[in-house]
């Protein structure tokens, strides 16, 4: 973390205990928002992943939930991404499956921001 912060890098920080998420570049903010990250029963996971995959839009399955037209979906672990939600505003409070759910309007900022090879610190 100390060496993203010294370089130029991109990157993206994840705080799950407030629900913000920040973008980087060094050791300078550059936006930052509230989200919505994963309930108790299906949490999102601290640790220092990378965005492996950007899709657009995607649908989105899991047991209990089908959600079509995902819009801009970063994949950084299994089926773990930052995405945009237009299903529910209660950002700020946990209540994904363990994705980082974004406003829309911000998830297309982030997306156009970050490659594929971005960094993402996630902090409890």
């Amino acid at each position: 973390m100390c060496e993203l912060r010294a370089s130029d890098e991109r990157w993206i920080e994840i705080h799950l205990s407030n629900q913000r998420l920040i973008a980087w570049e060094g050791n300078k903010p550059v936006y930052a928002v509230i989200v919505s990250t994963g309930k108790p029963g299906t949490p999102t996971w601290p640790g220092i992943f990378r965005i492996q995959r950007k899709l657009p839009i995607d649908r989105m399955r899991g047991a209990d939930y089908d959600v079509p037209n995902v819009p801009h979906v970063m994949y950084y672990h299994r089926g773990y991404a930052i995405h945009g939600a237009y299903w529910h505003q209660r950002f700020g409070t946990p209540v994904s499956h363990g994705c980082t759910n974004v406003a829309p309007d911000h998830a297309r900022w982030l997306f156009n921001w970050a490659d594929v090879g971005t960094p993402i610190v996630i902090r409890p």
